[in-house]
């Protein structure tokens, strides 16, 4: 007998790695309920999945609003007679030193990418522990494990994220059906950059080896079938944890001098909010443009080797630290 098509539910859907999964998902004969705040964007994306053979339906939703997630929740539990898997995908970011950033623009970035999956979890959870079965994918970073100097506050929250992850995983460590995934990509070429609020005083882009929204979305789709507690796309896991473990600051004071060296280098650009307290007007689309072609395959190898050589040196200068102390 064919399986039955998905019930899916992504949040951040309207562009990026929401709407990439959603197209994955629609590929597979699923059938979703997207939500964002930009209208535009999700009905963009609801028409490429109904023309790749999914079912869609859109709400427009700002997931720090407790009350309107709640609503969300229950539509989508409606609509589609039970939830099988929740993408919770919301994630926004301002770039720039922490203290030339207004507090406003840091509060909204805590607001979206933490306090705004906690309410996501809030409202579904219930949802899957009446039917006794599910999996929640919340959308993090290796910046929940690498610190990003000239963005303090997203990774607070990305921090903060993998902890709640971690905490909701032993509270339902008794449901072996109800599943807590974590998702922690590197540099991801989407729209989100153009989205972000900016007061480095130059313009922002994105390093070579950046990663095409779909192959992020690709690992969100197979956790619908093979849930696991943590999956990292575009660097190995084992280095990044062992990294943080061994030596934690090392490569964020690395990562600071270099952002100190470019933002004094990159070309100008001006100090904006971006689209962190209200949605964009129109589609975003998936893809950020910031890639070349003919460049893709062999940067992104060139920087998956330097990145795994990068946190395995971090490693190994820790570990000698330490025996020489």
């Amino acid at each position: 007998m064919a399986a039955a098509p998905k019930r899916v539910v992504i949040s951040g859907a309207s562009s990026g790695i929401g709407a990439a999964s959603a197209l994955a998902f629609a590929r597979q004969g699923a059938r979703l309920v997207l939500g964002a705040r930009g209208e535009a964007g999700l009905e963009d994306i609801a028409t490429r999945c109904r023309a790749a053979g999914g079912e869609a339906h859109v709400s427009v939703v700002d997931v720090t609003d407790p009350a309107a997630v709640a609503l969300f929740a229950a539509d989508a539990n409606d609509r589609l007679g039970g939830i099988d898997l929740w993408f919770s995908n919301v994630g926004v970011g301002v770039v720039g030193r922490y203290e030339d950033v207004p507090l406003a623009d840091h509060r909204r970035v805590i607001d979206a990418n933490l306090t705004g999956h906690m309410n996501e979890a809030y409202a579904v959870l219930p949802i899957f522990l009446a039917q006794d079965h599910g999996t929640w994918v919340n959308m993090i970073s290796v910046g929940g494990y690498v610190a990003t100097p000239y963005a303090a506050a997203y990774s607070a929250s990305k921090f903060g994220l993998r902890g709640f992850s971690q905490a909701l995983r032993g509270e339902l460590s008794k449901r072996p059906r109800i599943h807590v995934c974590d998702v922690f990509p590197t540099f991801v070429d989407t729209p989100g950059i153009d989205h972000a609020g900016n007061y480095t005083g130059a313009r922002l882009n994105l390093p070579p080896g950046a990663l095409a929204p779909e192959t992020v979305a690709k690992a969100v789709v197979r956790l619908a079938d093979r849930p696991r507690n943590a999956t990292f796309v575009g660097a190995p896991g084992i280095a990044v944890e062992l990294g943080q473990i061994v030596a934690p600051n090392l490569m964020a004071a690395g990562m600071s001098g270099f952002l100190d060296y470019w933002s004094a280098r990159a070309p100008e650009g001006e100090d904006s909010s971006g689209a962190l307290h209200e949605a964009t007007a129109g589609a975003s689309g998936v893809d950020g443009g910031r890639r070349h072609p003919e460049r893709r395959r062999k940067a992104a190898i060139a920087a998956g080797i330097l990145g795994a050589a990068g946190v395995l040196g971090a490693v190994a200068m820790g570990l000698a630290r330490r025996r020489a102390g």
